[in-house]
């Protein structure tokens, strides 16, 4: 079975996540409505929970100092925390287009006691219990609560963003791992010792299989991190300015851009803000100097390990966001391919590492240099939580469309009338600007061949599916032509990352059937337009 939810994948996770919603003061984004347009009221609500009785509620207006107080509107009683909750609510009066709307929360006890949202911290707790679940098989500690109710989180909100591009609800996207899609014409794959170490694709190996993947259907191109790092998926970047020898130049990746470009494609880069690589020079200078410019730049503590670190990984320190120096930086960063490159877009991954109040500022700062530039994140989690992204990213990968997929399709651990209901509902859930790719399986879970043992059938039938959603497909490298995976004595997210087979080697029939299902979905978007 799938552990795609990672902090939600056990029953007492799911208990856990839902203790933590009913406590302290959690505003968590929710803004009525999701996406106000310029000079619009919206609404705040704020639920507190039934370990605080809060006197009063403050929204700090820090764009001009205002303080906007929020009323009780409703007291709920919740059966799993046993206990009553209150919803609050504010109304705020309509911002002009370009505002960057910034804002803070406050709650106030009878006593006294002021405790700011969101409070706790949901995502910091929820991780903590889900790498206790995972490294030590324990269930979580149901009264723990991360976080610091005094510290103030600054929630932002943009207004009048340019809408996600129009190409954006038209893609089908072919997601390249680069290391394993293909070496170049002329070259052969490296022998490594096993599936961490390098195979050697390229991006000049990428360009030459551009008539494939169009020929394919797809007409937008994912590309896998390109930036230097010492690993073979390229999520720890020791440079964000230039690109991986072992994977080609930076006139290798011009040349790809423009070929993919005049084919009247588009290509997107992964991006990864949320951490770098423990011996990047920012961090190193951070780490070994107290007194260095970069010392705020991370979150350094007493932990064993001594600074935050995705899941706690050592050699993938954290980035502190919040702060305006490193926020500006990344973003920076960003900013940069899409200048210099002209690249259209960015997969965001571990989106909710940074958080929502980020991306308000990074998509903004994206736009700013390239209007019709599509930013989507990768965040795993429940809709409820997700909704958060809505007005500050143009979108997410799907995951619950994914799961609903693999346990229908691949698991047939579900009726296809249980997958039909969900799909009616989910669709309905999100605004259609705030575009979602689905997909079928990707880079980190076994691919769909293996759980669905081998049967092109159930492959078929869920890329059927996949492409009959108006969310735009994402088809990982091979699946097309039931690439599956190869046991190596290990155990990770890597194993799905085999080299491409090329030629000979493919299963012709299986890809004449996929293309086929590709170009029937272009042709319906085609007439629906």
């Amino acid at each position: 079975m799938d552990y795609i939810f990672g902090t939600l994948s056990t029953p007492e996770l799911k208990r856990y996540r839902h203790l933590l919603q009913r406590r302290g003061i959690q505003h968590a984004y929710e803004i009525t409505p999701r996406i106000p347009q310029p000079n619009e009221p919206l609404t705040l609500w704020v639920r507190t929970g039934v370990d605080f009785s809060a006197e009063k509620i403050t929204a700090h207006i820090l764009n001009d100092g205002s303080a906007i107080p929020f009323s009780k509107t409703k007291i709920e009683w919740d059966t799993i925390a046993w206990g009553y909750s209150t919803l609050w609510e504010a109304t705020l009066d309509g911002f002009p287009a370009g505002t960057l709307l910034e804002y803070q929360i406050v709650a106030e006890s009878s006593s006294g006691q002021t405790v700011w949202a969101d409070f706790p911290d949901i995502k910091a707790s929820s991780e903590a219990a889900a790498i206790r679940h995972f490294m030590a098989q324990l269930p979580p500690e149901m009264e723990q609560s991360l976080g610091d109710p005094t510290h103030a989180t600054t929630f932002v909100l943009p207004i009048g963003l340019p809408a996600t591009p129009k190409w954006a609800h038209d893609a089908i996207i072919y997601h390249v791992f680069v290391d394993r899609f293909y070496p170049g014409d002329g070259r052969d794959w490296l022998q490594p010792a096993d599936l961490l170490d390098f195979y050697g694709g390229t991006l000049r190996g990428v360009q030459d299989k551009l008539d494939y993947i169009a020929e394919l259907g797809a007409n937008t191109i994912w590309l896998s991190p390109i930036f230097p790092s010492p690993t073979h998926h390229g999520y720890d970047a020791t440079d964000y300015r230039s690109v991986e020898p072992r994977l080609g130049t930076e006139q290798d990746l011009h040349d790809l851009i423009d070929a993919i470009h005049q084919r009247g494609m588009h290509v997107l880069l992964d991006l990864a803000c949320n951490h770098l690589y423990r011996k990047h020079p920012i961090f190193l200078d951070a780490l070994n100097n107290k007194n260095s410019p970069y010392r705020d730049w991370f979150i350094f503590d007493e932990s064993e390990l001594g600074y935050h670190a995705f899941f706690n990984v050592a050699d993938m320190p954290d980035i502190n966001l919040a702060n305006p120096q490193a926020r500006d930086w990344m973003i920076e960063n960003a900013q940069y391919w899409l200048r210099e490159f002209d690249v259209d877009g960015y997969r965001l991954d571990y989106a909710n590492g940074p958080g929502p109040s980020f991306w308000a500022h990074f998509n903004r700062a994206c736009k700013a240099i390239k209007p019709d530039c599509w930013c989507f994140g990768e965040v795993i989690d429940a809709p409820d939580q997700i909704g958060g992204y809505i007005g500050r990213l143009d979108g997410l990968l799907d995951f619950q469309l994914n799961d609903e997929l693999r346990k229908t399709f691949g698991w047939q651990s579900q009726s296809r009338a249980d997958y039909e209901r969900f799909v009616t509902m989910h669709l309905q859930h999100f605004p259609r600007d705030f575009v979602m790719p689905a997909f079928i399986d990707n880079h980190d879970m076994n691919r769909f061949m293996t759980i669905a043992n081998n049967d092109t059938d159930a492959l078929l039938a869920a890329l059927e599916a996949l492409l009959a959603l108006p969310n735009p497909p994402v088809i990982y490298y091979g699946t097309e032509i039931g690439l599956t995976q190869i046991d190596d004595g290990q155990e990770g997210l890597h194993l799905s990352r085999v080299p491409m087979r090329w030629e000979d080697e493919q299963d012709i029939a299986l890809l004449e059937k996929v293309k086929g299902l590709i170009h029937a979905r272009k042709a319906r978007g085609t007439m629906q337009q």
